[in-house]
């Protein structure tokens, strides 16, 4: 499942194609994904003015001017396309089969923009204006925000018994945050994954806020993590995964120099932590 630096580079490639364009045509070749799509969806979308492009946890806005917003999630193997051979734009991937294209938006510039979803898990709405879809009601604040601060997590952990992987995935509390970049963080702050939440001082608290925020903008400069489906808008790999210090690194010795452990794996709700058992505590 991409997580917010996946979601961030899709994002920032398909702002120069959508953000101030209008959209001149647009098709829905399928009545649902992992929910119906909404009905008036072409309609809505055709001769909408984007904008703006925004993400939202791991969602991704385009606001439509006086149209409200059309929402995109990903899911597990969904990519936006970016075609435009006349333009210089990138040139699709054989091996991405076009029966997968579900919904396509052409903008006045003649790009085609191609939302393509394999396994059909993820989902695309209409969010009417002034209102706020219900996915996005209870999101807790953006890791990369002024309003993530290590006193902004000490107020939502405190009393927490569940474990601190646990609850930096649970969206209410930081949006945007998954399974891969939790384990690099915690690992980057010396933090074992099983500690309660409650049970982290303010010192170490502040220190885990930084490392998320690291190692976020590392991975969205580095387009993110390609380990089955994510692409970039341009059809590249991400390539972060190079830079993996334990996430499914399982035996490999600790990449702290002075640490003689080495990479463990544990399952926690039914998700791999990745962690050293010496180092991290």
């Amino acid at each position: 499942m991409p997580e917010l630096p996946e979601v961030e580079t899709v994002r920032r490639g398909l702002q120069p194609h959508l953000e101030g364009h209008r959209i001149a045509r647009a098709e829905a070749r399928r009545p649902d994904l992992r929910w119906p799509l909404p009905p008036d969806l072409v309609q809505v979308l055709t001769g909408a003015r984007v904008t703006g492009l925004r993400r939202r946890s791991k969602y991704i806005l385009a606001d439509l001017e006086d149209r409200g917003s059309l929402l995109l999630h990903l899911g597990m193997s969904g990519r936006m396309l970016i075609e435009d051979e006349a333009q210089g734009a990138f040139h699709r991937d054989p091996a991405i089969l076009p029966r997968h294209d579900h919904v396509v938006i052409w903008n006045d510039q003649g790009t085609r923009i191609t939302f393509n979803d394999a396994r059909r898990f993820g989902m695309v709405d209409l969010v009417a204006p002034g209102a706020e879809h219900p996915l996005l009601a209870h999101l807790g604040p953006e890791p990369l925000s002024e309003e993530f601060t290590p006193e902004v997590l000490a107020r939502a952990f405190d009393g927490r018994r569940a474990p601190v992987k646990a609850a930096l995935l649970d969206q209410r509390i930081v949006a945007g945050l998954g399974n891969i970049y939790v384990s690099e963080a915690l690992h980057r702050a010396g933090i074992d994954p099983r500690r309660a939440a409650g049970r982290i001082g303010p010192a170490r608290l502040a220190a885990l806020v930084g490392h998320i925020r690291d190692v976020l903008v590392e991975a969205i400069a580095a387009g993110g993590s390609s380990l089955r489906d994510h692409r970039q808008a341009s059809g590249e790999l991400g390539y972060f995964q190079h830079s993996f210090r334990v996430y499914d690194r399982e035996g490999a010795p600790c990449p702290n120099p002075e640490c003689a452990g080495r990479v463990q794996r544990i399952v926690q709700s039914g998700r791999s932590s990745y962690f050293c058992g010496l180092c991290q505590k």
